[in-house]
């Protein structure tokens, strides 16, 4: 019986320890969106490292802005139109202490489609990068 039960513990260690990793890439994720939601600095800290850097194209040209400008210009409130705003996680794929995740932001006139590398260091997992694009909706 004893044998029995440290085998199951061992099967069942990789599985939970794959769990929570998903579980902490997930929150980091979800930091990220409650940051656009309410416009919070201290959401996105809570989501990015502070080495964070954010890549797209701005009409043709390769732009980049550092984590510190981005989480500066949080404005501190929910946007006006934050009731017709739609966000989303629409993948996550975590491998050890490595994450991908694709994020959708729904907005009126914006549609921006983010993908966030994670890495898990010092046992906490934050985005390290974004890369995104931006489709403008006709009004």
């Amino acid at each position: 019986m004893r044998m029995l039960l440290l085998a199951a513990l061992t099967i069942a260690t990789p599985a939970l320890a794959q769990e929570r990793d998903e579980a902490g890439a997930r929150a980091a994720v979800n930091h990220y969106l409650a940051g656009h939601a309410t416009g919070s600095a201290a959401e996105f800290t809570a989501a990015f490292h502070p080495k964070t850097m954010l890549y797209w194209n701005r009409d043709g040209a390769f732009a980049e802005r550092t984590i510190a400008d981005y989480i500066a210009a949080a404005p501190g409130k929910p946007a006006a139109d934050e009731a017709q705003r739609r966000r989303s996680i629409e993948s996550l794929d975590v491998t050890g202490n490595a994450a991908m995740a694709k994020v959708v932001l729904d907005y009126p006139s914006v549609r921006f489609t983010d993908y966030l590398s994670l890495v898990k260091a010092d046992g906490e997992w934050r985005i390290v990068n974004k890369i995104f694009n931006v489709e403008r909706k006709a009004p």
